[in-house]
């Protein structure tokens, strides 16, 4: 269902009893609310959850901003390593007011917040400015952002920053995609509970052909990098 949040249409899906304990769960870099596993969703409710998944703006069936461009990632992480202001079509701050968006949108004055990857950055940043409406904060595989981190290997930097196989017709752009994704994940998943490569290719087949954006995905990566 389509909301109005923060000023920016966003699809958002809510699982469980309108009495649930209220659970926002935040997406990552270029990822759709389908990316949390129905499976996953299911125990969550099963626990008394009432569980709020949605797409963040410009990615899956939110509102696109196809109209700021795409800017230039290989400025951007220029400046970014020297420590240089970066210009970004918008902020993660941004994408913090549209998840509070939701929760006003549904009318919940307090929720669990939950934020993987980029959605965890989403959700440090409604740990310090919007305080106020988390019950709790529940954060994965995710980062501050600090310069005096850890960062990704060159390997995970390399795979991260590809792009699909040039194609000639669209079925084999489709397959281009598929593969480029499954190597993706391969590099990046988790060697201890790894999904089975059938498995893996049928979820990210659901996931393209709902929506597939990667102009978007450039401008969540310059939104990090800001």
């Amino acid at each position: 269902m389509q909301h109005s949040c923060n000023g920016v249409r966003l699809e958002v899906e809510v699982h469980g009893p309108d009495d649930g304990e209220p659970l926002l769960m935040i997406m990552g870099l270029g990822m759709q609310l389908v990316a949390w596993p129905d499976g996953l969703i299911a125990q969550l409710v099963a626990r008394g959850f009432r569980v709020i998944r949605f797409d963040n703006r410009d990615v899956g069936l939110s509102q696109p901003f196809d109209e700021l461009g795409v800017p230039n990632l290989s400025v951007a992480a220029l400046l970014h390593t020297f420590g240089l202001p970066v210009k970004a079509p918008y902020q993660i701050a941004d994408l913090a007011r549209d998840a509070v968006g939701v929760l006003d949108a549904l009318g919940i004055a307090r929720a669990h917040v939950c934020g993987a990857s980029m959605g965890g950055m989403i959700a440090q940043h409604l740990g310090f400015s919007h305080a106020q409406r988390l019950k709790s904060l529940t954060l994965m595989m995710t980062t501050s952002g600090h310069r005096s981190l850890p960062k990704e290997s060159l390997k995970v930097r390399r795979v991260l920053l590809s792009r699909p196989r040039r194609a000639a017709t669209p079925a084999q752009k489709f397959e281009n995609v598929l593969d480029h994704f499954a190597k993706v994940y391969g590099v990046i998943g988790s060697p201890g509970y790894p999904t089975p490569p059938d498995a893996l290719r049928a979820r990210i087949a659901a996931v393209v052909k709902r929506s597939h954006r990667p102009q978007a995905v450039t401008r969540q990566l310059v939104a990090i990098a800001a």
